[in-house]
């Protein structure tokens, strides 16, 4: 029995590896973004969850900015809902949740280290008329995953502009 254990382990963690699963890792952000002050436009559940991230990725989270603390700022996080179809009785039978971000992140000299971008992303959801609790919940829960999901995008494009920073003269007369 316990070689039959061992052996649908190992077949497992071998199917795992063969379909391309991998936990999420922290981003790699490049030594101008390793302080960083968040100004976030209403704060909230993508401020407390991005702060959170960033310091998994070893950044230390500053309260005010300054020289030598590079400024994420997102000047707009928001949430909208818009109607995709309406019933032959007037009733609205479907949803989207949309959620658009704006950020840029300045470097602790003023300069951009990522220029103002911006992420939309959406979410499609079916309404009950007979259960409009059920509704509520479950727009709260697209909101909830939408926020995660955009907390990693920022990180990816983060991750990304540190790849193609310019090498800055310390490193440059290293080599």
């Amino acid at each position: 029995m316990n070689r039959l254990l061992r052996v649908s382990l190992l077949a497992c963690t071998l199917a795992l590896a063969a379909c391309g699963f991998h936990l999420r890792q922290s981003a790699a952000l490049p030594a101008s973004m390793q302080r960083m002050h968040l100004a976030v436009n209403g704060g909230g559940d993508l401020q407390r969850d991005l702060a959170r991230a960033l310091e998994d990725s070893g950044v230390t989270i500053e309260e005010e900015g300054g020289p030598g603390i590079a400024e994420l700022k997102i000047p707009l996080a928001s949430f909208n809902t818009e109607t995709l179809s309406v019933s032959g009785g007037a009733r609205v039978t479907e949803y989207t949740v949309r959620y658009q971000v704006r950020f840029e992140v300045d470097g602790g000299d003023g300069q951009a280290l990522v220029p103002r971008q911006r992420i939309d992303m959406s979410r499609d959801f079916s309404y009950d008329a007979t259960n409009t609790i059920g509704t509520e919940a479950q727009v709260e829960e697209i909101r909830r995953s939408l926020n995660d999901d955009m907390v990693q995008a920022i990180l990816f494009r983060l991750q990304a502009a540190g790849r193609n920073m310019p090498a800055g003269p310390a490193a440059a007369s290293a080599g």
